[in-house]
């Protein structure tokens, strides 16, 4: 595997470690406004990452197929929405804020499904990043090494704020600070392992190269639609979590387009 792929499947997993090491040196755990800020702020980049490094590549790559240059990213793009569903019905995990589990019911602790809901939305990320990668690896002109650094980059900067999302509330709960902060680094282990699959799997099925890139944006917008739009609209001030999605989209918009 290349040096280049190898350390762009690795950033994104860095900034989720470095988010988690915020418990190591704030006291105070993150305010609801903030969390609300930085959910969509993630949203926005997901968004954003899903159309112009995901769908729009998928669509480029089937343009052979003339009026149904569409159907790969159809096709994919609900087998990622369905993908997630099952996943979401299949692991318990708990959200941010409920105190409602979701998924089977199990005897797990509520630190361990905290874990579990975040490394679930990390692996529609994994797979996206996986996915540019393996279409560069592949030769493929519309996918250029610059395009899959910077959606590393752009996941990479929305980790950020999801490590600390998930390593503070841990201290909260009572956790000592090296292992919230362990926890929060390790719910963003999923994504580089997540990576390498879909870089293997869609080695092998180069054909299908839009329907892996379409799959992975369906993924992330479930995740957009189901978990962080919902938390960064809930109580007053919601327009808060809108302001940020849009600096969010608009950020990765402007990474998209200058550095790919």
């Amino acid at each position: 595997m290349p040096v280049e792929v190898i350390q762009g499947i690795l950033i994104p997993f860095l900034g989720t470690t470095l988010g988690a090491a915020c418990v190591l040196f704030v006291k105070n755990k993150l305010s609801v406004m903030v969390q609300r800020a930085l959910m969509g702020f993630a949203a926005g980049v997901m968004v954003a990452a899903s159309i112009w490094s995901l769908l729009i590549p998928a669509m480029e790559q089937a343009s052979g197929l003339g009026r149904w240059t569409f159907a790969p990213a159809v096709i994919g793009f609900w087998l990622g929405i369905l993908f997630l569903l099952v996943l979401d019905r299949a692991i318990p995990h708990l959200h941010q804020g409920s105190d409602e589990p979701e998924g089977p019911r199990t005897a797990w602790k509520k630190t361990t499904m905290l874990v579990l809901a975040v490394a679930l939305h990390n692996i529609p990320e994994g797979m996206a990043v996986g996915v540019v990668f393996a279409g560069w690896m592949s030769g493929n002109e519309a996918i250029p090494i610059a395009g899959a650094l910077t959606l590393a980059l752009g996941i990479a900067i929305q980790n950020f704020p999801e490590g600390a999302i998930i390593s503070m509330p841990l201290r909260a709960e009572g956790m000592k600070k090296r292992e919230a902060f362990l926890w929060g680094a390790l719910s963003g282990a999923v994504e580089p392992l997540a990576a390498i699959l879909t870089i293997w799997a869609a080695g092998i099925l180069i054909p299908a190269l839009p329907y892996f890139l379409s799959f992975a944006a369906g993924a992330m917008i479930y995740v957009v639609v189901e978990e962080l739009i919902p938390e960064m609209s809930q109580g007053r001030h919601s327009n808060l979590g809108t302001l940020f999605f849009a600096l969010g989209f608009t950020v990765m918009l402007a990474l998209d387009v200058a550095l790919g």
